[in-house]
């Protein structure tokens, strides 16, 4: 590269002719937009790949003997109001990583693309009649400007949205690779694991030669059949069944208010949906599923391979929900049929198998199957009054309560502390282990979605069967010996068995686990039970009733069964229709339909085409994908987005995402180095991905176990918001403080109430990143955002205090600039011993907090290093060269214009991060006290003369300061070097 000097601001660009080069909003605007534009033309970002078209910005592959670093952010989506400064923190925070790791000499990959398929922009195209693709482009175009005038660095060519045609053609295709798979439970993976996915074609193979026996129960195969025997429909019928994307007619998640279906991951705990708030109902629809269920032990056991934060395993964990125990079947016998000959088996799983002997009644959802089917004409012998619910007959009583079961939430049904409720079905069972007749009821707090639907109920040991059997007279006998003093109800702990014996078997006096196997290994063989493992997850819905989607890239034909379309059908592209909206209802009408928008187009829905057996009329599906599809696989897009024969070429998924490239891979997972997002999608589009990409990897397209190795959860900027007396937010930036209403705030002269909530547009309390960029400059806000607090924890944001990190900046301009003649201020006489210490003991603690992601504090101890330069007659180029070098990760225009005027020809991009010399990290430290308001805070380990200056900016740095600030603000600073430092709030 060229030399090239900087070009001198204006004299106006300064806050007067006495000082025109003084580092302000104007001049910090030159210097970006200068810097940004070289990036560009340099292709300063552009990361090289091994191999290919994309080579770094000189036109050179990866060097062999620099670490691939694969950095990025969870995938945006662009909205027509653009960013507010709450969006930036964690493209900020992976920018600061990206510059600090190429900085460090490893070739950095890190590219932002677009989640662009989704709700709003069809809700927008609803509202205003404009197809979704144009206002979405327009979104992008808006957040790419406001992203590149913020400084990221990303390697543009890599860039993409979801909604690219090559892009769809490919997610299409991946989904075709998943519908062409079944999951074979004994086959070996390549890491030496048992169970993967195979191709279809292979299933077919071996039903071909025998290998397999042909499955039964299928509609059309019969019993024992070869595969030789069936047509082709039947074939197709059986490996349907297998297949690990597949339609059937399923209990679904259908939302009348939104006009489509849910998975399960979008409905809340209370049983609404996650946008919109609106009533979810179980419904019976035929849809597309995919078999997550098959992968749900290496999702959970895989956790522990990664480098995730404890609290997104745990609830990953949670939702997965694998439980071990025992399937038991009880025998149901005909009201009435004196032989006692068993009409049906009620089967249940229970994770307390050793409880068996004191099971005395039965619980089935009020959807249960067999519920209705065995119901009997009359009221049985014994009977009690209780359990009628106050109905002439079992009939009554059956349907009347499943009408009010089916009018709560799942969330109201669980809720705890709620009475017990429910009726008796008039039917027994026999509880197999010592064949006494159980009742079997109905009861809303048994869901028909979790386990078989159905609970044997052992009130001794659980206490809402406790509660139910006391509502309804039911006995209560206890099999685990509660300790000595126990006064309780239920006992749900640990303990010896009593109680618990038949002629065959006895686990009186044995403990817990032993009792669970004894009890197990009797019923598998008495053909009563078999230990089991049960799983929370269910089956993915994969079907959206919208037209902002993928659609499907399968077909139905004359017998309404699935046929994927060859590759060269694709990308299957959206067609026009004449109205975008789904078909909504009644928010509460549970008895609707879906009807998708796709469906408007006949002649896109019925295609004639020629699939090998002449052309045929075919029928599309007119469900799309949810908007989770796109996300499932991007990160792989990222390795050459302009990939066009293959989803991804292994030797690229190898280099930057396979196992060992990273030597904190530890495990052999290998994936993306860091990966940066909200802990909001921990159980939505972080499960969806690992399941993809395990399915990718069981075929063979890549080689790493799992799509991110380490993930860091940032927080949230948060910031007042206001509510007039309606409980509308009226605009933040309006309001004002007024001392003549009560709350102290008025808008528009009418009183607000002020509450604290996530900066967003429905609080309308958002800023945008362009008023600070006019006022401050992106290096400003960068510092400030990066500066606030801990970056996994939320934090307020305050305007006012922006100008705190603005002041920074203008420090370090003024070490190195003088204001009014634009001269270099350096010196290359010596640095002192002093200055020597105070310099590379910054080094070792930026190092070490750049590392741990602790960049609010790295940016407080580069405060502590430009303030002592501030004390000294002329600057060292020794000591604000490597401190230019270090604050460029976090404020990079500004370092890179001050790197040129220091006489450097080359971009700091690729300089070396400074490096501390041990000589000089031996020096005398005190620990320094941080209070807030009297009350100790934290505490810092300070060099013994360490400035007041210095000492303010730690403390207001720190994060239990910040913690106990709580957003207020600071009214002033006592400081007692160098012990002690006190922060009165305003």
């Amino acid at each position: 590269m060229t030399s090239q000097a900087p070009s001198q601001p204006t004299a106006d660009s300064g806050a007067g002719n006495d000082v025109p080069f003084r580092y302000d909003a104007a001049m910090a605007e030159q210097i970006e937009l200068r810097w940004q534009d070289r990036w560009e033309e340099r292709g300063t970002f552009f990361a090289a790949n091994p191999s290919g078209p994309l080579t770094d910005g000189q036109g050179r592959h990866a060097d062999p003997q620099s670490r691939p670093y694969f950095v990025m952010d969870m995938f945006p989506y662009p909205s027509g109001a653009g960013l507010h400064v709450g969006h930036p923190l964690g493209y900020i925070a992976t920018d600061v990583v990206a510059r600090y790791r190429k900085m460090l000499g490893d070739n950095v990959l890190h590219a932002l693309g677009y989640d662009a398929f989704g709700l709003p922009a069809e809700q927008y195209a609803v509202q205003t009649g404009t197809h979704p693709r144009l206002t979405t482009e327009a979104n992008i175009e808006i957040m790419a400007r406001q992203l590149r005038r913020l400084g990221m660095g990303y390697d543009q060519r890599r860039t993409f949205a979801t909604i690219d045609p090559d892009y769809v053609r490919w997610t299409q295709w991946i989904f075709l690779q998943i519908f062409e798979a079944w999951y074979d439970a004994d086959a070996i993976r390549p890491d030496g694991g048992r169970g993967r996915a195979r191709p279809v074609s292979e299933l077919v193979e071996e039903y071909a030669t025998g290998a397999r026996p042909v499955p039964t129960g299928i509609e059309g195969v019969p019993e024992g059949v070869a595969w030789a025997d069936l047509d082709d429909v039947a074939r197709r019928r059986v490996l349907d069944q297998q297949r690990l994307a597949y339609v059937s007619e399923t209990p679904v998640n259908w939302c009348p208010g939104l006009g489509t279906v849910l998975a399960n991951e979008e409905v809340t705990s209370d049983g609404r949906s996650e946008r919109g708030n609106f009533p979810v109902f179980k419904r019976t629809l035929r849809q597309w599923n995919m078999r997550i269920t098959a992968y749900a032990d290496r999702l959970a056991d895989d956790l522990d391979l990664i480098d995730w934060p404890h609290k997104v395993t745990a609830m990953q964990r949670n939702w997965i929900g694998r439980s071990e125990g025992a399937q038991v079947r009880f025998p149901v016998s005909a009201p009435g049929d004196a032989s006692g000959a068993p009409v049906a088996e009620i089967e249940v799983f229970t994770t307390r198998p050793d409880t068996l002997f004191g099971a005395t009644f039965m619980v089935l959802a009020p959807e249960h199957e067999l519920v209705g089917e065995l119901v009997p004409q009359a009221w049985p012998e014994g009977t009690k009054d209780a359990w009628t619910g106050g109905h002439a007959t079992p009939a009554e009583a059956v349907e009347a309560y499943r009408a009010e079961a089916a009018a709560k939430t799942e969330i109201e049904r669980q809720s705890e502390g709620r009475e017990k409720t429910g009726v008796f079905t008039g039917i027994y069972a026999t509880n197999p282990v010592n064949g006494a007749p159980v009742p079997v009821f109905i009861a809303d707090y048994v869901l028909a979605g979790y386990g078989t639907g159905a609970i044997m109920a052992v009130p001794a040991q659980d206490v809402r069967d406790w509660e139910f059997a006391t509502r309804f007279e039911l006995p209560i006998i206890r099999t685990v010996q509660p300790p000595e003093g126990f006064e309780g109800d239920a006992y749900t702990g640990d303990g010896v068995a009593i109680n618990s014996a038949n002629d065959e078997v006895s686990l009186d006096g044995l403990g817990v686990a032993e009792a669970k196997r004894v009890i197990t290994e009797w019923l598998e063989r008495k053909g009563l039970g078999t230990g089991a493992t049960t799983y929370r997850l269910r089956d993915w819905l994969f079907s959206r009733q919208r037209y902002w989607g993928e659609p499907f890239p399968i077909v139905y034909d004359e017998n309404d069964l699935p046929i994927a379309l060859p590759d060269s059908a694709l990308p299957v592209d959206l067609p026009e229709v004449p109205d975008y909206s789904p078909r909504t209802f009644a928010p509460d009408d549970a008895e609707s339909s879906p009807e998708a928008p796709l469906g408007r187009n006949e002649d896109w829905v019925n295609v004639t085409l020629d699939l090998g057996d002449g052309p045929k009329t075919y029928r599309r599906d007119t469900n799309t994908m949810p908007n989770w599809a796109g996300s499932c696989w991007y990160y792989l897009h990222y390795l050459d987005a302009h990939q066009r024969d293959q989803v991804i070429d292994p030797a690229l998924e190898s280099y930057w995402m396979g196992p060992g490239h990273n030597p904190a891979d530890t495990h052999g997972a290998g994936g993306v180095d860091l990966y940066v997002g909200g802990v909001e999608h921990a159980v939505l589009h972080l499960l969806y991905a690992r399941f993809w990409h395990k399915v990718l990897y069981d075929l063979g397209h890549v080689a790493s176990v799992e799509p991110f190795r380490k993930l860091f959860n940032q927080g949230y900027i948060q910031a007042d918001a206001y509510q007039d007396a309606r409980g509308v937010y009226v605009p933040a930036a309006e309001v004002v403080a007024d001392e003549s209403v009560p709350s102290g705030f008025s808008w528009n002269g009418e009183e607000v109430f002020r509450e604290y909530g996530k900066m967003g547009k429905s609080l309308k309390n958002a800023v945008t990143p362009d008023e600070l960029y006019a006022e401050y400059g992106a290096d400003t806000l960068r510092v400030y955002e990066m500066s606030m607090g801990p970056l996994d924890l939320s934090r307020p944001w305050e305007t006012r205090a922006v100008v705190g990190a603005q002041r920074f900046l203008q420090r370090l301009w003024r070490n190195a600039v003088d204001e009014s003649t634009g001269e270099l201020v350096v010196t290359d006489e010596a640095p002192s011993e002093e200055t020597l210490r105070v310099l590379h003991r910054t080094i070792a603690d930026v190092t070490a907090d750049m590392e741990a992601m602790r960049l609010n504090t790295a940016i407080a101890k580069l405060i502590v290093l430009n303030n002592h330069l501030t004390t000294l007659p002329r600057t060292p180029r020794a000591a604000i060269e490597p401190l230019v070098l270090m604050t460029a990760p976090v404020a990079p225009h500004l370092a890179e214009e001050l790197w040129s005027r220091l006489g450097h020809s080359e971009s700091l991009a690729a300089e070396p991060f400074p490096v501390a010399d041990e000589a000089y990290l031996v020096e005398d430290t005190v620990t320094c006290v941080l209070q807030v308001q009297g009350k100790v805070r934290g505490r810092a380990e300070v060099p013994a003369d360490v400035t007041e200056d210095a000492l303010r900016e730690i403390a207001l740095a720190d994060a239990g300061v910040q913690r106990a600030l709580d957003g207020r603000a600071v009214r002033t600073v006592i400081v007692r070097a160098p012990k002690l430092v006190n922060v009165v709030p305003a």
